[in-house]
């Protein structure tokens, strides 16, 4: 179709519409359309003040309760719709089909749109719901009116050759629409099968991670493959595009393409999983999540880490977890040479065992580790099964018990005391400062 049948079209429309205008019926109809769109208004708000879908729907399905609040939303739509149709039908069986063209017009779009809002309920995205229905309704709206094909050949009637690939603006709709179409499916099922993966306890987090990521990726190409033969689109007419993809692959993502293989290394070989506690250069925190370029360290305090997965191939990584989730603390401490080190060492094992938690598995240990100047060292071992949920407090837990212990002891920790002594009572005043053990 060229321009010229089109202004044509556009033409013949116009003068459609202006017998239309002139006929008194034209007017008869805007009124009923009026009148049914003021009743509607009152009817949903109506409903909305009366109806409580909550309390209605309770104990029905998922998708009938969200059916139902979709309707009360859209309530005076689904009234609009019904007047106009009622009236319609009235007019069709009592004058001739012509004079209630109009109506019949409003009626099928009303219809239109309150279909297309049912059915996008099912995307959370506003956005999203807002562009898909417009489209979706725009459609609808030139198929009722009986202009779908002409603006559907005009749109093709314009045309861009790159190499062997025709380019249109309807083949750029059609093939967005398609890609949406497709995306949306393909997060429905990327979704459905991480939940059957993840409920499948015989295979470990990284596994689970790795299929997940591959079966995306899969279902990815399969979305753009099927998108594109729907569309007429032949992906061998994108050989120069790829093969200058491969030259920036090769130059410009070295280091999104070696985190990429990275992560995948990683998931492949277990040597970390989601939920390990690990140190990786100064972070120091548990696995949060793994992706295919980064994994998240949460540090406990509210803070994440994102490493990349190239850093923990190349880089020394601490996993507290690997194969055994006993971790063991350690606390040093001293006593004056008053004290009696065997007791001392009792002491230390009764309050690691009796802190909460503190394993029962492996019992505590305490070592005398040094005479020093100020007193004696001792080490005091014990082993937690929980190291996720932090080892300094279970420390400060330990040594704190240590402290009361020793109190009710009579056992002293050594620290330093400064004596001043004044030689001679005339000037010159020699000052002498020295540390010596205190009690």
């Amino acid at each position: 179709m060229d321009w010229n049948e089109i202004l044509e079209s556009l033409q013949m429309a116009a003068r459609s519409v202006g017998a239309e205008v002139t006929s008194p019926w034209f007017y008869l109809q805007v009124g009923v359309i009026l009148a049914a769109a003021g009743i509607a208004l009152a009817a949903a708000s109506f409903l909305r003040a009366r109806i409580n879908p909550a309390e209605m729907a309770m104990g029905w399905p998922a998708p009938l309760r969200l059916l139902l609040r979709r309707l009360i939303h859209h309530a005076g739509v689904a009234v609009f719709t019904a007047l106009t149709a009622l009236t319609r039908g009235v007019l069709v069986h009592s004058t001739w089909p012509s004079r209630s063209y109009l109506l019949a017009v409003v009626a099928s779009l009303a219809s239109a749109w309150l279909i297309i809002r049912l059915a996008t309920s099912l995307i959370h995205n506003g956005t999203v719901v807002r562009v898909v229905s417009v489209a979706a309704w725009t459609v609808a709206a030139l198929s009722i009116i009986g202009q779908l094909g002409p603006v559907a050949e005009a749109l093709d009637s314009v045309s861009i050759t790159v190499g062997t690939l025709r380019l249109t603006p309807l083949l750029l709709i059609k093939a967005t629409a398609f890609f949406a179409i497709a995306l949306w499916l393909v997060n429905l099922a990327g979704n459905f099968i991480e939940m059957r993966i993840t409920r499948a306890h015989d295979l470990t987090p990284s596994v689970q991670v790795l299929l997940i990521k591959l079966i995306r990726v899969a279902l990815f190409i399969v979305a753009i493959a099927v998108v594109a033969g729907s569309v007429g689109i032949d992906l061998s007419a994108f050989a120069l595009f790829s093969g200058a993809v491969g030259v920036g692959l090769g130059f410009g993502l070295q280091k999104i393409i070696a985190n990429f293989i990275s992560g995948v290394i990683l998931l492949a070989d277990k040597s970390v999983k989601p939920g390990d506690l690990v140190t990786i250069g100064d972070s120091f925190g548990r696995i949060n999540t793994m992706n295919t370029r980064y994994i998240s360290v949460a540090a406990g305090d509210g803070r994440e880490f994102l490493i990349p997965n190239e850093d923990l191939i190349t880089q020394k990584v601490v996993n507290w977890t690997y194969t055994d989730k006993n971790t063991l603390v350690k606390v040093n401490f001293s006593t004056n040479y008053d004290a009696d080190p065997d007791r001392v060492c009792q002491l230390a094992i009764e309050i690691a065992a009796k802190t909460p938690r503190v394993t029962r598995q492996k019992p505590p240990n305490c070592l005398l580790t040094e005479f020093a100047e100020a007193g004696m060292k001792f080490g005091l071992t014990f082993w937690i099964d929980d190291p996720y949920a932090g080892m300094d407090n279970v420390r400060s837990d330990v040594m704190r018990a240590l402290w009361r212990a020793f109190k009710d002891e009579n056992i002293r920790v050594p620290y330093p005391v400064r004596e001043i002594r004044v030689r001679g009572g005339a000037l010159p005043v020699e000052t002498v400062i020295e540390e010596v053990p205190g009690e």
